[in-house]
């Protein structure tokens, strides 16, 4: 006859490797794990299992209620719960790198896990759909029945195509092949045509290099990418970039830059032509501001200011005339991070780091406190990027709060709103593509994200071929036109010192093609 024990209900007994009592354990394999941790890791809280026969269907029936309270196993502050291991183990002090159990290192190594688990699920032949039963077949059946609109058609059939882009590297060809690119990519903007990419890359001894991108595509959707010769570089930081429309559409380049120890900060309109050797034209206007500490600049592109551009600083906003060097300012309330004009109106759009949005119209001059803002909104943190939409009575604003929402203009409302989107405090832009009916956006966590423009269904989430850093935040461009008339609707990844193509063609035969075209898969 066995012992009662009145506390555990059974007989303590030894095993191999340690001793049991109950649901506790003590083992010298567990007190390797729990590196200085003297004491007996901790189980999560377990109900004593009543009518035990014997000890044997005891343990099996712990086990299995070990398996189904595991996933939800309390927090205890100080412990951090291993569900393989259906442990606890204490959290040690400190963020050094000798410590494997902080709770930082513990959630990189989660969100890393999630990571490849996601690149992994890229690369099977067939994904989930972004909607419940939504395939192409299913549409085309739909669409000759009569029963789907040709504009809900086409939109649908872009959500199917989002969803099955792949992943392929691109062979950035340049004049000088023996010295490959090993800078990391910042930034990279495309013109309107999407034939030409401008680019910014951090400089490992500090400050950056700028340059253009050439996209060439054939019929078959493979793409070319070719560097220009001339690449520039500046101690100075660039802030915001965008294409100015000087003499062509997208002649130049308008660009922010930061000053730096005793380099003042400037705004600089660069031609495109100044980046090429082979190019026999004269270079064009050339000028350079002394905008010092701009955030953000647009150029107008209506015919009334055609050759205006603005500037964002510290609590105001400076409207300038290219040729003629008039100068407007305006007083602000706060530092103006994101802008962009109108095409219809010359009303330029606003978003400050006090979360208000603005706008302004260029016909309305000579105004004293404040009253020449034709309208005004707010979100609730500081405002990373503005968008007008081509009816222009809608407008998309991100904030550093991770909210996408789009504003009715007229009655100053937000009537959709875009979730999903994570920021802290990362001055990131959005792109919205609306023959697609896409709106796009890369998160602090290194995602890229897909919405629905119509409906704010999130339709796909891209993870990072790298593992995510503050300093390796990709950057992204989305054209229905890649590389020109002949190219197909794709996403431009540019991440580290890597470039990658999601083309919407999945058939493509990489087999066979020339350098500088895709590489494949990596």
């Amino acid at each position: 006859m066995k012992k009662w024990n009145w506390r555990e209900g059974q007989r303590p007994h030894r095993r191999r490797g340690g001793w049991y009592r109950g649901n506790r354990q003590w083992s010298t394999q567990d007190e390797q794990c729990s590196g200085h941790n003297a004491r007996p890791p901790l189980r999560p809280p377990q109900r004593r299992l009543e009518n035990q026969s014997s000890s044997s269907s005891s343990s099996s029936s712990s086990s299995s209620s070990s398996s189904q309270t595991s996933s939800a196993a309390p927090e205890l502050p100080g412990f951090y719960f291993d569900p393989e291991k259906n442990r606890y183990f204490r959290l040690l002090p400190g963020h050094n790198n000798c410590n494997p159990l902080t709770r930082e290192q513990l959630q990189e190594k989660e969100r890393e896990k999630q990571r490849n688990k996601m690149l992994a699920e890229d690369e099977k032949p067939r994904k989930k759909a972004p909607r419940t039963g939504l395939n192409t077949l299913l549409l085309l059946q739909k669409r000759h029945l009569g029963m789907l609109p040709e504009n809900s058609y086409c939109r649908l059939v872009h959500e199917v195509k989002v969803s099955g882009m792949k992943r392929h590297k691109l062979e950035i060809q340049s004049t000088d092949n023996s010295n490959p690119n090993t800078d990391n990519f910042r930034l990279i903007v495309g013109d309107s045509a999407c034939e030409r990419v401008f680019t910014v890359n951090d400089v490992s001894h500090g400050g950056c290099k700028y340059g253009i991108m050439n996209f060439s595509s054939s019929s078959r959707g493979s793409l070319s990418v070719e560097m220009c010769d001339n690449l520039y570089f500046t101690n100075r930081k660039v802030n915001s970039i965008c294409w100015a429309s000087v003499n062509y559409p997208d002649s130049h380049a308008l660009l922010c830059l930061v000053g730096a120890a005793d380099t003042p900060g400037c705004v600089s309109l660069l031609p495109a032509s100044l980046f090429s050797n082979s190019n026999p034209d004269q270079p064009g206007m050339l000028c350079s501001f002394k905008i010092s500490s701009a955030w953000s600049c647009a150029w107008c592109l209506n015919p009334q200011f055609d050759k205006t551009f603005s500037t964002g600083l510290s609590r105001r906003v400076i409207v300038k005339d290219a040729e003629t060097g008039r100068t407007q300012t305006y007083s602000t309330g706060s530092d103006v991070l994101a802008q962009q004009f109108a095409h219809r109106v010359p009303v330029l759009f606003n978003g400050c780091r006090s979360g208000e949005i603005f706008s302004l119209d260029l016909r309305q001059r000579g105004r004293r406190d404040q009253s020449w803002k034709a309208s005004r909104f707010h979100q609730e943190s500081a405002i990373t990027s503005v968008r007008v939409l081509q009816d222009e009575n809608y407008l998309l604003a991100a904030d550093m709060l991770g909210q996408i929402k789009l504003w009715d203009v007229r009655v100053t409302k937000p009537v959709q709103e875009y979730k999903g989107h994570h920021n802290e405090h990362a001055y990131l832009p959005i792109q919205v593509n609306e023959p697609e009916g896409l709106l796009l956006a890369v998160g602090q966590d290194c995602y890229t994200r897909l919405w629905s423009l119509q409906d704010g269904q999130l339709l796909r989430t891209i993870p990072s071929p790298h593992p995510a850093a503050n300093d390796l935040i990709p950057s992204v461009v989305f054209s229905s036109k890649l590389g020109g008339c002949r190219g197909l609707p794709g996403l431009l990844m540019a991440v580290k010192h890597d470039l990658y193509y999601f083309p919407y063609n999945t058939d493509y035969q990489e087999g066979g093609e020339q350098p500088g075209r895709l590489l494949g898969k990596d």
